[in-house]
């Protein structure tokens, strides 16, 4: 061990040390009372020296594009430097639940502030002895939605230079740092991966938690994980004709109208995105929507065997158990939901994706509150799916149609019953080595000193300490213990509610077409309400872009709503405009009887409500949208019979 102030005596240049042909230099730093250690391998540095003012070690690395990152050190944080071998990765221990400890450094020290825009960086992971180090170059930038926008805590994705493997996970370039603010625990994802492993879900993402600095400041603990991408080592499909999609609303076309690799599905109103192919062309992207949209009718008419040829159903039931079990409501958006496609393949599901919105949280104080574990006997998918009786009312019915099927329903409840006397103790067992190793090594401590989460008496904060001088800091320890129970209670709850769903029938569902002919000028459309789908957005009607663009003289542009009087109109449903109309024809939310809700021009949904309506009832109703066509505002009027 070479002590730093020795160095600085002899003011050495430190490339002078290189010829020892050690393979690491250690820099060693205590952190808030623990020892964090940042190796750099020795080889890919160009040299080392002091800052002329003797403030700062640098070493000057060289990317693959010939451009040299600086990577500093301040001295006064330094406790020593050492140089040592790595040694051969199966002469490790392997001890996966450590939190290890991992340094970004951005070119020219610039902050990450954008999703959008890759900044050069320097990365150095202490493998603790259980994996090999790594050190070495790459991109970063933010990532997430709610994540990025709302916290402090900043989530990021990197991409490194070179595939390298990362504590003992398969090789790769393309990496993720979850920041897991609004979950003390840490511990919510964690479980999800590991249930979805013990449940069979393909292609589950891993576990390794860091303890993060970025341009030398403690940025608190993240997990590192796995991109999910179409890769060798991650979801592994043909290259030329598979196909990965999303369902999620924010990337879909509602929430991202400017992209080209989203569509809305043409049975079920599904905000879909195509993730691979990348940046599908339009062609492309027809296709894909039209190949989706034949699962799409086959799951309409709850035709199971038209379904296990085209969709792995393992998967698809492996999903909504997941998303029951652990509660997670973004089912109903949907968001962060992938189904892939190989070749000649079925359509499958997985990589299961962002879990910290689970476990009963509560949206109702989403921006400043941190409540889970509340209710463990709310349900997503109610106690009859298929008639949603007391299930989370926006879920789509593509997710519960099948529920109407009796095979289907069997082997349903078959899954749970051969998983339910583990589907919590396996995932617990693991989740719980990671949060006894977080304690046992101060991550937690360090973590919510950086980030306190505090509950007060005037209601929650986050990131300080608030009320009225009775606030308390939250605790993993007693988060997890609440986590534990809620889990446990569910099990057993989510045992009675499945052994008591209605065992459907084997009938399949007649769906009808819709008609369209253009009379003078006009578009008509002849098409069926299924009275039993209620409003769930699972009736749409699209007519070809080019019908309207004939009509029109141009292809429309977004659309807005408008009231009777002409003015801008505000009645949305879903983020996307639309509204319930009474037996008077007239807007009316708590008398609804038909809904409307368009998407585009030429694609929308409807439905009627299954409470107001009844059979024989007969509505007109009119709805009026205006499009800007050079510079002037042209008015479209939906009448609706």
């Amino acid at each position: 061990v070479m002590k730093l102030n020795r160095l600085l005596i002899l003011s050495l240049s430190l490339s002078a040390l290189s010829v020892q042909a050690q393979e690491w230099m250690n820099v060693h730093q205590t952190y808030n009372g623990a020892e964090m250690v940042f190796p750099l391998e020795m080889s890919k540095y160009r040299d080392y020296d002091f800052s002329s003012d003797k403030k700062t070690l640098r070493a000057f690395s060289v990317k693959d594009d010939g451009k040299e990152m600086i990577v500093p050190f301040a001295v006064e944080n330094i406790d020593s430097i050492d140089f040592s071998y790595d040694l051969a990765d199966e002469q490790k221990g392997h001890n996966k639940y450590r939190p290890f400890t991992m340094s970004i450094t951005t070119e020219d020290y610039v902050n990450i502030v954008e999703k959008e825009v890759w900044q050069n960086c320097h990365i150095t992971i202490d493998g603790k002895g259980e994996y090999s180090n790594y050190s070495g170059t790459g991109r970063i930038r933010g990532r997430g939605n709610s994540s990025w926008e709302w916290y402090d805590k900043k989530p990021y994705k990197f991409k490194l230079d070179e595939k390298s493997k990362l504590l003992g996970l398969s090789k790769a370039k393309n990496w993720n740092l979850l920041a897991n603010y609004r979950d003390v625990t840490d511990m919510m994802n964690v479980f999800a991966f590991e249930a979805a492993r013990y449940m069979g879900m393909p292609n589950t993402n891993h576990t390794r938690f860091v303890e993060v600095f970025l341009n030398g400041e403690y940025i608190g603990v993240y997990q590192l994980t796995e991109k999910i991408e179409v890769a060798k080592n991650r979801v592994e499909i043909d290259e030329e004709s598979g196909v990965m999609l999303s369902f999620d609303l924010d990337d879909g076309p509602s929430l991202s109208p400017e992209a080209t690799d989203n569509f809305w599905s043409s049975v079920y109103s599904l905000p879909m995105c195509v993730k691979y192919p990348e940046d599908p062309d339009a062609e492309t992207l027809e296709s894909v929507k039209q190949d989706f949209a034949k699962l799409e009718k086959a799951v309409q008419s709850r035709d199971y065997a038209l379904v296990e040829k085209l969709m792995d159903i393992p998967s698809y039931i492996g999903m909504l158990q997941m998303h029951e079990y652990l509660f997670n409501v973004e089912i109903g958006a949907p968001r962060s939901m992938y189904m892939y496609k190989d070749k000649d393949g079925k359509y499958t599901f997985g990589p299961v994706w962002d879990w910290d919105a689970a476990f009963d949280f509560d949206w109702s104080d989403m921006y400043t509150g941190h409540t889970f574990f509340t209710d463990y006997r709310e349900l997503v998918l109610g106690t009859d799916p298929v008639n949603a009786t007391g299930a989370y009312q926006k879920v789509n019915r593509f997710w519960r149609d099948m529920f109407g099927n009796a095979e289907f329903v069997k082997q349903y409840k078959d899954t749970w019953a051969a998983i339910s006397d583990s589907v919590y103790l396996a995932p617990w067992k693991e989740t719980q080595k990671y949060a006894d190793a977080m304690t046992k090594e101060g991550a937690y401590t360090r973590d919510t000193d950086k980030w306190p989460l505090v509950k007060s008496d005037s209601g929650w904060n986050w990131g300080g300490w608030g009320g009225n001088g009775n606030s308390s800091k939250f605790e993993p320890a007693a988060e997890m213990e609440k986590m534990k129970i809620w889990l446990r209670n569910r099990k057993t709850y989510m045992d009675d509610v499945i052994a008591a769903y209605p065992s459907g029938n084997n009938e399949k569902v007649n769906v009808e077409e819709p008609e369209v002919t253009v009379v003078d000028g006009e578009v008509y459309v002849s098409a069926p309400i299924i009275f039993a789908n209620g409003y769930s957005q699972s009736s749409r009607i699209t007519i070809d872009e080019n019908v309207i663009a004939e009509l029109l003289g141009s292809t429309p542009a977004s659309l807005s709503p408008m009231n009777a009087d002409g003015s801008t109109g505000t009645n949305t449903a879903a983020g996307i405009y639309g509204a319930w109309f009474n037996d008077r024809g007239t807007c009316s939310w708590n008398s609804g009887h038909v809904y409307i809700e368009s998407n585009e021009l030429y694609s929308w949904a409807y439905g009627c409500h299954p409470n107001n309506c009844h059979a024989g009832d007969k509505h007109t109703v009119t709805m009026q949208y205006k499009y800007g066509k050079k510079k002037v505002n042209v008015v479209v009027t939906f009448t609706v019979q």
